[in-house]
């Protein structure tokens, strides 16, 4: 097991009372492993990330309990110092938005050499030729020219090969890759798609997936955890879980999905996403669920076995309910 996060909770106050973005996430990484997260805005995947690497603004943010076990090491422990040699170098980001990550007044190449030299503590020489062999290896022709490029001078697809440069240049162990490709066009989403892949299964490296897009988690990964309401409320391996979800969010989430081949009206969850600063009482999901119990409306359901490998946090699955 690579990453281990053991009861995660991330709160951020605010006038109507703490908001639980992130609520006794409990969930693990293998190396080698693509473990795609996914919900609805709002649902805390990204903050989960955010909180477990200590990305989220401490203030606002209180990361009130949990551990991240990174090789049985508590990275909300280490001390800053530490954490900050980690980030890269074993756990890397790449985010939504490549042009906000760019500096616009820098180039792209002295970008990528500074974060070479840091990462791999080499000359600037030695890191000239590294980020030309990795820009080549994502598929750049001409990377010294690219280099000398600025971030505002490239396509967004470029942008994005650019700054998984970044996120490879510390030769990481794990990849948090969130929502990479959402902001793309096809063509540029399919590249990314297949160069996160191609370098998955050439180097070993993990990753974790952020995402709302079950095209791209069945393309990716191999096993889901579903969040919903700060929690996560389903995991397992990829294909029993898109074949037969268990929890009612999941199997709505899914059958939401539009199909180019069906006819009428589409289908969706009916009602909202509840405030998570005013939770109820029991299930999360209870006010929009169809099968909603008594139970649901008063405890708070456990995480359950579901059969090939899976849990999910519904009574309908306890012998109880």
């Amino acid at each position: 097991m690579l990453l281990s996060l053991e009861d995660l909770t991330t709160v951020f106050p605010s006038a109507s009372g703490p908001v639980r973005a992130v609520n006794q996430v409990s969930f693990s990484i293998d190396r080698g492993e693509v473990l795609a997260v996914v919900g609805e805005s709002g649902s805390g995947k990204s903050v989960t990330a955010l909180s477990a690497t200590r990305l989220v603004p401490q203030p606002p943010a209180i990361i009130e309990s949990g551990r991240a076990l990174l090789d049985g090491e508590d990275m909300l422990a280490l001390p800053m110092r530490k954490m900050r040699r980690l980030l890269g170098r074993r756990v890397a980001m790449l985010f939504q938005n490549a042009f906000a990550a760019l500096h616009p007044l820098r180039s792209i190449g002295d970008q990528l050499l500074e974060t070479i030299v840091l990462h791999r503590e080499v000359s600037r020489s030695d890191a000239l030729r590294i980020g030309v062999d990795l820009l080549r290896s994502l598929g750049f022709v001409d990377p010294p020219a690219l280099m000398k490029r600025y971030s505002f001078d490239v396509s967004a697809g470029d942008a994005q090969r650019a700054m998984l440069a970044f996120a490879l240049a510390g030769e990481p162990d794990l990849l948090i890759a969130d929502e990479p490709t959402s902001l793309l066009d096809a063509v540029a989403q399919d590249e990314i798609l297949t160069l996160l892949k191609q370098i998955q299964a050439r180097t070993g490296m993990a990753i974790w997936l952020i995402t709302h897009d079950f095209g791209v988690v069945s393309r990716l990964a191999d096993r889901v955890v579903v969040m919903y309401g700060g929690r996560a409320v389903e995991s397992g391996p990829v294909d029993a879980l898109l074949g037969e979800p268990r929890h009612p969010y999941s199997r709505g989430l899914i059958a939401s999905v539009p199909d180019a081949n069906a006819r009428g009206r589409l289908r969706q969850i009916p009602g909202e996403i509840p405030d998570l600063a005013r939770l109820p009482a029991g299930c999360a999901f209870r006010a929009r669920c169809d099968r909603a119990q008594t139970r649901c409306g008063s405890d708070e359901p456990v995480a359950l076995p579901v059969g090939d490998g899976r849990t999910a946090r519904c009574w309908l699955y306890s012998d109880a309910a």
